[in-house]
Parts: structure tokens; sequence; C-alpha cells
């Protein structure tokens, strides 16, 4: 009799423990539960894209991003050429990571917030403006689930292959277009949500139709969506 109660008391105690458990990403089970399954999914999709991007060092990363074969398929010369004579405008570059895009904007004459949630890339790209006496990029450090914008502040806001490790993404936009000017643009540079040799897994890329579904959601208007530009990705311009 006695070892029946123990074991019914192992049992429970297992039983709550489970219960009571946080799932590997720190959100507590009952709280997953609630949650529609949709959500669940992308809630998983958007941590594994992180911790997928960040299974290389840093070092490693900027040399990726900073690449002759990232410069192939990623066309700065023609996406800068796209976004139109941008001297003057005042763009926050989101995602900045190494600078590839923040100092090209800033060669143009843009001045340029570098916005990013990690300290060693901005570390990095502080020594790189630094060493090349570039003026006009303001280097800021941003939390994972606010742009850091104040209203109005910006003319531009780029993201480019950033939006797949945003998350909360309607609230997310929601503050990004605060921080547009009226007559501003915000200017989306993602992966085709397919099998290409670039990019994170394909489970991990969002498709350009959520992302107009989402931007929307967020209260912007959908200028463009080009499929042609580049080879791998899709770019998004909304207002």
């Amino acid at each position: 009799m006695r070892s029946k109660i123990l074991l019914g008391l192992l049992c429970a105690m297992i039983l709550s423990a489970c219960i009571e458990g946080k799932n590997q990403e720190g959100m507590d089970a009952n709280e997953m539960d609630k949650k529609p399954s949709h959500e669940v999914k992308e809630h998983h999709k958007q941590h594994s894209a992180n911790d997928y991007m960040h299974q290389r060092s840093v070092e490693e990363l900027i040399k990726n991003f900073e690449s002759p074969e990232r410069d192939a398929y990623q066309k700065p010369e023609e996406v800068l050429s796209y976004l139109g004579d941008i001297s003057g405008q005042k763009i926050m570059d989101i995602g900045a990571g190494s600078g590839y895009f923040s100092v090209k904007l800033a060669s143009r004459g843009a001045q340029v917030i570098a916005a990013d949630v990690d300290d060693e890339f901005q570390e990095a790209l502080k020594k790189r403006v630094e060493q090349n006496k570039i003026k006009n990029i303001e280097l800021r450090k941003i939390p994972f689930d606010n742009p850091g914008l104040s209203n109005n502040e910006v003319d531009k806001v780029l993201i480019v292959n950033t939006y797949h490790h945003i998350e909360d993404r309607i609230a997310y936009f929601s503050l990004v277009r605060n921080g547009i000017k009226e007559d501003g643009e915000l200017i989306i540079i993602d992966f085709f949500k397919k099998e290409i040799p670039v990019g994170p897994k394909r489970d991990h890329k969002i498709s350009k139709e959520l992302v107009v579904k989402e931007l929307e959601a967020a209260g912007f208007e959908i200028v463009e969506v080009n499929t042609e530009l580049l080879p791998y990705q899709y770019i998004i311009k909304a207002k």
C-alpha cells in the first residue's frame, strides 16, 4: 500500500513539473496553449531564425555580409538606384549589422541611423565608421521589440534581410510607421520563401504576401512589390 501511495505522489510531481515548465524559448507552457497554432509556429520560427544566424561568430557573419558573393546577388548599386535621390534624407537602416548598406547610403549623402540589437555588430560598425572617418552615420542600439524612432524622425526606413527576425511584427511596424514622416517610405528587402542558395532555411523565410498583409495591418499603404530587380529577394515599398 505504501509503495502505491509513493508511486502516486511521484507521478503527481512529474505531471505538475511538466505543466509548470517552460518551453525552450522561455514561454510558459500554458501561455503557448492559449495561442493559436499558427502563432505558436511563428514564435518558434522567429527564434529559430535568430538561432540559425548566430551559429556562427560575429566575425564570420561580417565576412559573409561583406563578401563579393553577397555583392553578386544583393546588387547594392541597383538597390541604391531604386531608392532614388537620397541626398539630405534621414534614413534608418534597421538590422544594420556590419554596415553593408549604412555605409553605402551615407556615401550617397544620406544622414544614416545604423540601428541594430547586437552590441558586437554595433562595436564593429563603430570601428569601421571611425577608421573611414564617416561623419553622417549615427549608431543606435535598439531593443528587439522597438525600432527606437521618435515620431516623424526619418524620411525612410530600410530593412534588408531582417524582417524574418522580428517578432510581433504588426506592433513593431506600427511604431516604425510613427517614426516615418508623412511623405516618407518604408523599404523591405527579404528572401523569397522558397529553396534558394542564399539566406536562412525556407521555413525561416517570410513570404511577400504575408509581409504585405502585416504591413497593411500596421497602417501602411503598399506602393510596390518588386520581384524583378534582385534574383533571390523581393522588395516591398510602402508609405
